[in-house]
């Protein structure tokens, strides 16, 4: 790639990509303010969850960036954002050192939170960071088999959700995991449009996301419903199931930018659609707040 070399501070911080840092936060923001309407909210626990959710989702974009490097899937054709290691701006070797320090990193808040809650955390901590690495490497990568959506539905979803709101009140909800299905929906959205940006290099590189398997008709359709059931169907379904918490259905307002971004999905294509791409984590991270502060509110 041609791109002019940045400073090693911005390699860096553009390689850890700060913009996708809101899946991390959502569904810790969601934990909380359900841990919050329960009466067992617990901060230290709140900010060893976040410390950790924002270890594994760096770990994964430097290992996303290194193994994808070595499948050949960053060509010169790519139009998403630029990759560190295909730039050349930093070597292979120390992608790999990077994506080991960010795991590193996470000890800390794991050790804390293990302490906290127990082995439940043991468990969704490994399989967390064996998700991460698996995600683009390792004999059967998860995003080249067409199943990075299921990965990140279920680890951005149900699992960050309830594993935040277990770390606090020592049980789970049927609402905390119902609830973990919005910010894992939205993030789900956010990969459709990533994959239905590249999905002419991934066929190239014989990265089978569900957009090169099932066509870009399919990604739109996807898009689509990980935008409005979370938006309109859950936050209904858990205000009903509760009979409380009408102040959750402030999400509803994101109904309008939803049709909007869903518009433009189905008739843009390539770097046409990395605006698309922006509006998406913005609304996942605005319906976290809604949706968080009216159910905490009411």
């Amino acid at each position: 790639m041609t791109e002019s070399r940045p400073s090693p501070l911005a390699i860096w911080i553009s390689a850890a990509r700060p913009r996708t840092l809101g899946a991390a936060f959502a569904p810790v923001l969601v934990g909380a303010c359900l841990a919050q309407a329960d009466g067992v909210l617990d901060l230290p626990v709140v900010a060893a969850c976040l410390a950790g959710a924002v270890a594994i989702q760096i770990a994964t974009n430097f290992a996303n960036d290194y193994f994808d490097f070595l499948k050949g899937a960053d060509t010169e054709d790519r139009v998403g954002p630029v990759r560190a290691t295909a730039a050349g701006w930093v070597t292979p070797e120390q992608m790999r050192l990077a994506t080991l320090l960010a795991f590193v990193a996470l000890i800390p808040s794991a050790v804390f939170l293990v302490y906290t809650a127990g082995w439940p955390l043991v468990v969704i901590g490994v399989a967390s960071i064996i998700c991460a690495v698996a995600y683009t490497g390792g004999p059967f990568p998860l995003a080249y088999l067409g199943l990075g959506d299921i990965f990140v539905l279920f680890f951005f979803g149900p699992v960050a959700v309830g594993g935040t709101y277990y770390s606090q009140a020592l049980s789970l909800t049927p609402e905390a995991l119902v609830a973990g299905l919005m910010p894992g929906l939205i993030a789900t959205a956010l990969l459709a449009v990533n994959n239905l940006r590249d999905v002419h290099t991934d066929r190239r590189a014989n990265k089978r996301t569900l957009a090169v398997r099932f066509g870009e008709t399919f990604a739109r359709v996807e898009i689509a419903g990980c935008l409005f059931v979370p938006i309109v169907v859950l936050p209904i379904t858990l205000v009903a199931l509760t009979g409380g918490h009408v102040g959750a259905l402030a999400s509803l307002l994101l109904v309008v930018p939803a049709v909007s971004i869903t518009r433009r999905a189905w008739t843009l294509e390539g770097a046409d659609l990395i605006p698309v791409l922006e509006d998406i984590g913005k609304t996942l991270v605005v319906h976290s707040v809604l949706f968080s502060l009216g159910w905490v509110l009411t």
